[in-house]
């Protein structure tokens, strides 16, 4: 048996917190699967009521930042930006 290297938290009525789902509540599970599709991990759970809830977990690169800089003098100095992601607040 393995050891969880980080407790799972529980509430005081011992139920684990996190993202809840609507009209899941009370469903009874009938099969769980996953599976790679073309980079996309499809995490499915099918109920007995013949409803399923699906996951979809991509991962992607993004560029942060593009420039140009002058390292000639042993300075950083930069010179253009060509590309800035939009969530660096900047």
């Amino acid at each position: 048996m393995t050891k969880r290297k980080s407790p799972v938290r529980l509430s005081p009525r011992g139920i684990i917190h996190g993202k809840q789902y609507p009209g899941i509540h009370g469903k009874v599970v009938h099969w769980t699967d996953h599976a790679f599709e073309e980079g996309i991990l499809y995490i499915r759970v099918r109920f007995t009521d013949r409803t399923e809830l699906c996951w979809r977990i991509v991962t992607s690169t993004v560029i942060e930042e593009a420039d140009l800089s002058d390292w000639k003098t042993g300075n950083f100095r930069q010179l253009k930006v060509f590309v800035q992601n939009e969530s660096n607040g900047e």
